[in-house]
Formats: C-alpha cells, structure tokens, sequence
C-alpha cells in the first residue's frame, strides 16, 4: 500500500542491511514515523508498547527480533533466551509463537557461522508469504463483496469494521481491509463504517488513515453505534480480523468484536472473519475458555492522546480522577455466531469440519 505516493510495508531491513525499520504506529495519525530497531530488546519493546500491532506484524517483528539476537551471539543459549522473551511480549495473537517457532525450525540446523544469515533469509519469507496469503484473502473476500454488489447495482455496499486489520497490521494489504481495498479498486462504490476502537481508537487513528490514504470513502463512527446502523439497514455485512482462532471457529479479537457480531445476528447481517492461516491455533477448541485474554494498563482507559487544534499532541485524562479501570485487550465471538471465515485458501464455515475443508492436511 502507499503513503503519499510512496509504497511501504510496515517492516523491512534498513539500509546498512541488518537493522529493522518499522512504521511507528503510536504516532498516527497525526505524524507518520519510522523507528530502527537493533536489538532483541528493541524488537520486544515495539511489540509490547504497540509502535507495531496486528497479528502477523507481531509475528513478522518477532522473528527479526530473533536475526537481531543472533546477530550479536548466534549461540543456542541466545536463540533460546531470545524466544522466551519475544513469545513473552504479547499473549493472545498466535501468530507471535508460530513465527518463532519458524525461524527455531530455520536456523536451528544451522553451525553458528551461517546462522544470522538463515535467520534473515527466514524472517525475509515470513513476510513475503504474509503478503501473498493477505492479497489472497483479499481475493477471495472481494468475490464476497461484489456477490453483495451484484444484489443492489449501482448502489453502494455498507462495509463495517472493527479495530484495524489493515495493511497496517500486517506487512502488507491487510486481512479484513484487503477486500475492500480490492472492491474500491475494482470500481465497486463501496463505504466503510469505522468503529472507532476504544480504548486504543485503533480504528479511528489506524484503519481511518490508511482507508483515507487510498481514498476508501470511510466514515468513523463510535463504537457504540454499529448496532443502531445495523438496525436501520445501513450495514450490509462485516468483516473483522482475529488475532487468535480455535479449531472450531471461535475467534478472538479486539474488545468489542464480539458485541458487534451479537447486533449482526440480530439483524441477520452477514459478519465474517479474515484471517491467515498462522492465525489459526489448532490446539484450542473452546475460545472462551482457552484463549488467553491480554489486559493492558489502565491509563489506556483513563487517558487519550490526541491533537489540540493548535497541532499539539497532548495526553490528556478523561475519566474521574482515583476511578479504577480495566483494561481488556480482547473478546471471543463463538463461532455460531460468524457467517464464514475468510482465509488464503477460500471461505469456509467457522467449525471443525469448515476449517478442515480449507487445511485437510490438519486431519488426524
């Protein structure tokens, strides 16, 4: 996707061919900023404070983290305390072990004098393959817009999103946003009604952004309105991401998610989940149980930064001071309550046998 004219993805290797840059996501939307990480520790601070966030971007910054270690000690006792420490870092996205436990699988093998360079050469396809599995979901979810399209011509399609599953939370093209974008680009009038995501406003500071960069039509709305829309036949159907999905379905996304897919059954809107495959944990089968819900600091709840309208960036407290908050980063929507999962290999039913249609090499 691009900035001003300027394709980015949000994670390469810098200039001197070692480092890491990444798009500083903190800062958006008011300033677009890059940050250079250069250590493990690095790499684990941009995961834990959020300057990168989304499920595969998590994974794809891990396993950088990881060439990052090796390159100052390419030892198996760092390879080890490296892993531990990024896995550590964020703890429901699943995308964070897969990757690690890929970049182990590469360069474990490997004497110590070519394993930085395995260890690159391994986060390097990582993200390539993010991107080619994002821009397939993207196919595949388009086909499910332009069948909406294809119902009410020359009327536009009503998309609502929550949280940002953009290309901003991959390396490229996105989850949930990759239909949409390739809808706008086919020439489908299609408009995006952006919850605006509290606590973060991942919505209403990240997917507004790039959807207004690439000149999607987006309205930001309060996260409390969905249901209202939905009411009066203003949605035709949405699409989230997940940052962890069981082997039956349940999916686990930013808080909120899940009241949203309550109000899309309820007013039989189709509401559909976009993921890749290392998403997908097939060691769980009850979200709700199972999945580990991460609970950030409260200062997100009682404080929020934004932009006076002398341009200052200011943090500023909202709430009733000595109040307590809490802070829970993500919900779990039961699979019967998801229209279909959309995912690289095509759309399948959110349960055990769906899943297995799509991945049948996870039989058995």
């Amino acid at each position: 996707m691009k900035i001003d004219g300027v394709h980015y993805r949000t994670i390469w290797v810098a200039a001197d061919g070692w480092s890491v840059e990444v798009i500083d996501q903190t800062k958006l939307p008011h300033v677009f900023a890059t940050l250079r990480l250069r250590s493990a520790d690095d790499a684990a601070r941009a995961i834990k404070d959020m300057v990168v966030r989304g499920a595969p971007l998590i994974g794809a910054t891990a396993a950088y983290g990881l060439c990052l270690a090796l390159r100052d000690d390419a030892s198996d006792a760092t390879l080890h305390e490296a892993y531990a420490m990024l896995a550590a870092t964020r703890p429901t996205a699943v995308n964070l072990k897969w990757a690690l436990d890929e970049m182990v699988k590469a360069v474990k093998p490997h004497g110590h004098s070519t394993r930085v360079e395995a260890a690159y050469a391994a986060a390097a396809k990582i993200c390539d393959d993010d991107v080619e599995i994002c821009r397939r979901i993207g196919e595949h979810g388009l086909r499910i817009i332009r069948g909406h399209a294809e119902t009410k011509p020359g009327k536009t399609i009503n998309v609502l999103t929550h949280c940002n599953a953009g290309w901003l939370a991959c390396v490229d093209w996105g989850t949930a946003l990759a239909p949409i974008y390739m809808a706008h680009d086919a020439g489908i009038p299609v408009h995006v009604w952006v919850d605006e995501t509290r606590p973060r406003n991942q919505g209403a500071s990240l997917t507004a952004f790039e959807l207004g960069r690439h000149g999607v039509p987006h309205t930001i709305i309060p996260d409390n309105a969905g249901g209202h829309l939905m009411q009066h036949g203003q949605v035709d159907l949405c699409i989230v991401g997940t940052d962890r999905t069981t082997a039956t379905g349940d999916v686990a996304n930013k808080i909120g998610t899940y009241l949203k897919a309550l109000a899309a059954y309820d007013n039989d809107v189709p509401f559909y989940v976009a993921l890749p495959h290392t998403t997908i944990d097939w060691t769980l089968a009850d979200g709700v149980a199972e999945i580990p819900i991460e609970q950030r600091s409260a200062r997100e709840v009682t404080h929020m930064t934004g932009r006076t309208d002398a341009g200052e960036i200011v943090t500023v407290e909202i709430s009733a001071p000595g109040s307590a908050a809490a802070n829970y980063g993500f919900d779990v929507t039961p699979a019967r309550l998801v229209t279909g999962l959309i995912t690289e290999r095509g759309v399948g039913a959110a349960t055990r046998e769906g899943l297995l249609s799509l991945y049948p090499e996870r039989r058995g």
